[in-house]
């Protein structure tokens, strides 16, 4: 594997944008996914999806506990193409923001920052207040990349899986994993 990226499902509804990301992903031979789903993002996932969590989990190629501060990828040594945070709840956008590293997901985040590498937060959360805004500002301040799950009308979507493939794949594009979910401005149609 060539490279390794960082997927956090954080417990903001749009838990299948995390499942696709991971789906996307493992047709990628050439990343290793490394998975962190946060205790709130669990139970999005039985909320939400018809997903199992093993079968979620199954989708990565390792997998970390929350819980473990200690983990690998807490660490400026071990070598990322990056970080997304998807779907990104205010919580998890409010530590990162503050690098405040209580748990493996913020602190991930924190070392993918301080080593100057991507990180994408796909927040998820509408309407937004000031205090939204301000924690988004300082996250981008600090060098993340603020990726709200905005749908590109311009691809004519026709399903909701359409819909979120062109978010996905794009999110990807941007943290430099190449990738044929989206369409491009200049695709023909």
């Amino acid at each position: 594997m060539s490279q390794r990226i960082i997927v956090a499902i954080s417990g903001a509804s749009g838990a299948i944008l995390g499942i696709r990301t991971l789906q996307i992903l493992r047709a990628h031979l050439e990343v290793e996914t490394h998975l962190v789903i946060s205790p709130s993002a669990r139970l999005t996932l039985q909320q939400e999806t018809d997903w199992e969590l093993d079968d979620v989990l199954a989708l990565a190629d390792v997998i970390h506990k929350h819980s473990d501060i200690s983990a690998p990828i807490a660490s400026g040594s071990f070598d990322t193409c990056g970080m997304i945070v998807i779907p990104c709840s205010i919580k998890s956008l409010s530590a990162i923001a503050n690098s405040y590293s209580d748990n493996l997901l913020s602190r991930a985040a924190d070392v993918t920052l301080k080593e100057g590498r991507p990180l994408a937060l796909v927040v998820r959360e509408t309407p937004l207040h000031r205090g939204h805004l301000r924690l988004m500002d300082l996250a981008a301040q600090a060098g993340a990349v603020i990726f709200p799950p905005v749908p590109a009308f311009y691809a004519l979507p026709a399903t909701l899986d359409e819909m979120i493939d062109q978010i996905v794949g794009r999110a990807l594009a941007r943290l430099g994993i190449e990738n044929d979910r989206y369409l491009k401005w200049e695709d023909e149609r």
